[in-house]
């Protein structure tokens, strides 16, 4: 099937950058579950990505959300796949000396996934000598400040908090979708906002007036008071969204939603040591440390009294928060099958709230199997590991006594 759809890829009437292949046996599919956000019972299968030639005219260099300096190369512009691409990605510093790219090189040129355009490597035999070696930079292209290279990693970063390039990509990501989802708080008003010098630090989001609206271009009446209902609201958000906002490495939306399970409110977050973060599953050490050294700068403290202070905290059931004492604390259980009168994801919840861990699949190290109706082929393997099979009204017996 694959291959008559490589054939296929040319001749298709839009752009396509791999297939889908899928499990038509729902049940099976649904027993698979997922992880994090990916379904066991699908697979994407991606088509190789184009490549092309152009002039790489100049290394440029911006500054992310979390202070990291990520050049890029600006090209001349060319078509890949249905889409003309101005500049690529040149991943980091080390790459471009690996690879000795230089500014004037013709460079080969790849969408990844058909979607991210990256530079592979310079054409060298077509050098004139007009080719200019790279040197990166020793100051920060936005706020100038010294860079700072921490041993072992390969970024190079601005650690100055206040530089106005990071403040614009973190108040982005504060009022973004799957964040606080401040909705009509797009990148151009965040710019502009952050120009006129009304925030400072995404907390100052809740304190913008009618009349500092007013003053900015492209603002009437209506427009300021919608967004100033909808920053109302996002006061609103749960706890996950608040964390997921404030943008802490390696903390992501599905880690967020794990963090706000185990802690009730962002001050009990912040109280948090390493081996009470260690007990949460999918939290190493490079996680945990990222959030202690989050809470140990005294700026991000401030910018969370200061949410506090402006009504937004949330407050959350933190409902995994002390599970020694639960009727099913160190146990684990599978569902597979439809039971009576619990969902899958209410099985979950229930087993969740008393202490338990609902996992996937099974394994020798799974307590009990929750057993429904049409099973799948857990309960096969399960029996052959020896597994304990319980229904539904085994595992209510299990928390009721």
């Amino acid at each position: 099937g694959i291959p008559e759809w490589n054939e296929k890829r040319d001749h298709i009437p839009f752009e396509v950058d791999g297939v889908v292949i899928k499990l038509d046996a729902l049940d099976v599919a649904a027993d698979l579950g997922v992880v994090g956000k990916d379904p066991r019972g699908a697979i994407a299968l991606k088509y190789p990505a184009r490549e092309v030639s152009t002039t790489l005219n100049e290394i440029k260099v911006n500054v992310g959300r979390t202070g990291v300096l990520a050049p890029y190369a600006a090209l001349e512009p060319v078509e890949i796949g249905g889409v003309v691409v101005k500049q690529a990605t040149l991943h980091n510093f080390d790459f471009i000396a690996e690879k000795d790219i230089r500014e004037g090189d013709r460079v080969m040129i790849k969408r990844a996934g058909d979607v991210i355009p990256y530079v592979i490597g310079p054409i060298k035999e077509l050098r004139n000598g007009s080719e200019k070696p790279y040197t990166p930079p020793t100051k920060c292209p936005s706020c100038g400040q010294p860079v700072e290279h921490l041993e072992g990693e390969v970024a190079w970063y601005c650690i100055n908090s206040a530089c106005p390039a990071q403040l614009v990509r973190n108040v982005e990501h504060f009022v973004s979708r799957g964040a606080m989802d401040i909705v009509g708080m797009g990148i151009k008003i965040v710019e502009q906002v952050i120009e006129a010098g009304l925030v400072k630090e995404v907390s100052d989001i809740y304190k913008l007036t009618r009349a500092d609206l007013l003053n900015l271009e492209g603002f009437a009446e209506k427009k300021a008071e919608n967004l100033l209902v909808s920053i109302e609201a996002s006061k609103k958000q749960p706890l996950s969204r608040l964390i997921t906002a404030l943008g802490i490495r390696g903390v992501g939306e599905v880690m967020a939603a794990d963090l706000a399970q185990h802690f009730t409110d962002m001050d009990d977050l912040s109280r948090a040591g390493m081996s009470r973060l260690y007990e949460i599953e999918g939290i190493g050490p490079n996680i945990a440390q990222s959030i202690l050294d989050w809470f140990a700068n005294p700026r991000n403290l401030h910018v969370v009294q200061e949410l506090h202070t402006l009504g937004v905290w949330p407050i959350s059931s933190g409902r995994f928060k002390n599970k020694a004492g639960l009727p099913l604390a160190g146990k684990t259980f599978v569902i597979t099958g439809t039971l009576p009168s619990l969902s899958r994801e209410e099985a979950k919840q229930f087993i969740e709230e008393n202490g338990g861990k609902a996992t996937d699949s099974v394994s020798r190290s799974t307590s009990y199997l929750v057993l429904g109706e049409n099973p799948g082929s857990k309960l096969e393997k399960a029996r052959s590991l020896g597994v304990p099979v319980l229904d539904e009204a085994g595992l209510k017996a299990l928390v009721s006594g």
